[in-house]
């Protein structure tokens, strides 16, 4: 969608700073994925926990990622 590709360019822009790792996970076809995040995709979880939800600001996520160490 297009809020995922916005959400990947400034997830990758943040890792072409500082890497880290990231995983993509779709969730069509996955039932329990499709009920826990449904409507809100793109979710964005940084250390297991969810962060950001439909847009990532990329100013907070390299905070985040700096903190994450």
């Amino acid at each position: 969608c297009g809020l995922c590709d916005e959400a990947r360019s400034a997830i990758e822009a943040v890792r072409a700073m500082r890497p880290f790792r990231f995983e993509e996970v779709g969730i069509d076809g996955d039932d329990d994925l499709e009920r826990e995040y449904g409507i809100r995709v793109p979710v964005v979880l940084v250390d297991e926990r969810e962060e950001f939800e439909a847009t990532v600001d990329r100013t907070r996520l390299e905070a985040l990622v700096a903190r994450a160490g």
